[in-house]
């Protein structure tokens, strides 16, 4: 099957587009609220710190990817630390998962910064259903291939980003930019914790998740030792200028309260007072992009990880009835759960059960390579234990927030965790007997 991930298929440019076309896709439009709401006016800099956490995490990817380039990026790694295992495939389930929430996280955010345009009653029956249209278009240019991807994912993330600088620039020009107003006032944040503050940390880790969507299609970008580690760091760095300029846009256009009212559709709502309607219509048409972008870019990336999974014989695999390659099949499951979620789930609760899924996932990752991997992949042990460290410490706060707050995500989240991990085992000791036979 390997000839399916056509080599040499995703230049340099390519997969750096499709790191920040997921990125940014998913981070500024749809985190950025939901992070101002645990962190008050410091949440630009929390979206700096989930950068820097982000860094710590790239660094077991890149050291990994570069001694082994694989269309399977996240699976290879675990696979390579914990052998073919439950644990291997679990974690490998929980990273595909994570995005597929993305996915849908993305797609209720196109319809709710689309809304913006319109004036239209029932607004929460139309945000799933342009979610779900979203979807099934990114499906029909999913099936034409990665050259019309590799493309769009270019043209798309170039736009985007000029769109989103300029939307930034503009507004911190509008209300007046000055170095005074980097340093929030500290009797606006009284009412946030430091629980409040490192749960924010792990949204603002899932905005930056995007860069492992390049490990996955390791195997298909060109020179892989080299441009995939390249790949994440450029896509990180333009992510957190971009990030930074607009939180710290947002927060100077609007106060918290009015920031967690439109949490939704923020920098909508931020362009409002700046630039009135012509700034409205110039900030929904940039997130129309950049979330068609991101959703494009996702589902590809999890449709080859998922399609890896099936030849290295981890995850179950039924046909259905269709032809053609798995990838194909795919990514019609990748899209029908994607629709699901993106019916039955509101913004906040899809994030927070794909941050809890990628942070499982993450600190599992780091302990492979840690305990098996380091000396074979020439890794820092101290950065990747650091690495680690800061994952838990994040997932703990985060895990303590909704406990208290929204129960629902918790029991949602073990729940899958557990049939995951469950059905995994199964699957693979009947596989293991099977072959004995």
């Amino acid at each position: 099957m390997e000839e399916s991930y056509k080599k040499g298929s995703l230049s340099l440019l390519g997969s750096i587009a499709l790191g920040t076309g997921v990125m940014i896709g998913a981070g500024i439009f749809a985190l950025l609220g939901q992070v101002a709401e645990l962190s008050g006016t410091w949440f630009p800099y929390i979206f700096v710190l989930g950068a820097l956490i982000s860094a710590f995490s790239a660094y077991s990817y890149i050291k990994v990817s570069n001694t082994y380039p694989s269309a399977g990026g996240i699976a290879m790694i675990l696979k390579k630390a914990y052998g073919k295992s439950t644990i291997t495939a679990s974690a490998s389930l929980l990273m595909a998962l994570s995005m597929v929430i993305n996915e849908s996280l993305v797609a209720r955010t196109f319809g709710s910064y689309t809304l913006q345009l319109f004036e239209v009653e029932n607004k929460e029956l139309w945000i799933p259903i342009l979610g779900v249209a979203l979807l099934v278009s990114a499906f029909l240019i999913n099936i034409s291939g990665n050259k019309l991807i590799g493309k769009s994912s270019q043209f798309m993330s170039f736009i985007k980003i000029i769109g989103i600088l300029i939307f930034a620039i503009g507004a911190l020009w509008a209300v007046g930019f000055s170095l005074e107003g980097l340093i929030p006032k500290a009797i606006k944040n009284t009412d946030y914790s430091a629980t409040s503050y490192i749960g924010a940390l792990a949204l603002s880790i899932l905005a930056y998740k995007g860069f492992t969507t390049i490990t996955n299609s390791g195997g298909e970008i060109t020179e892989p030792q080299k441009n995939v580690g390249l790949s994440i760091i450029i896509s990180l760095l333009i992510c957190t200028v971009v990030y930074f300029l607009v939180a710290f846009a947002v927060n100077s256009s609007l106060t918290i309260s009015e920031i967690i009212q439109a949490k939704d559709y923020s920098l909508a709502e931020a362009a409002r007072p700046a630039f009135g309607d012509f700034g409205l219509h110039f900030t929904v048409a940039i997130a129309i992009i950049a979330t068609i972008s991101g959703v494009i870019a996702s589902i590809f990336a999890v449709s080859r990880m998922t399609a890896m999974l099936t030849d290295m014989e981890l995850i179950p695999h039924s046909h259905l009835g269709m032809s053609g390659r798995i990838q194909k099949h795919m990514l019609v499951y990748v899209v029908f759960i994607a629709i699901i979620l993106t019916i039955f789930f509101d913004l906040s609760r899809i994030a927070s059960i794909g941050a809890i899924f990628y942070l499982v996932m993450d600190i599992i990752i780091h302990w492979g390579v840690y305990k098996y991997l380091r000396k074979e992949v020439k890794a820092n042990g101290t950065i990747v234990l650091t690495a680690m460290v800061l994952d838990f410490i994040v997932l703990a706060a985060f895990l303590w927030i909704k406990a208290s707050s929204d129960l629902l995500v918790l029991i949602v989240s073990a729940s899958v965790m557990l049939i995951v991990f469950a059905g995994e085992k199964w699957f693979l000791s009947r596989a293991d007997k099977s072959t004995q036979k």
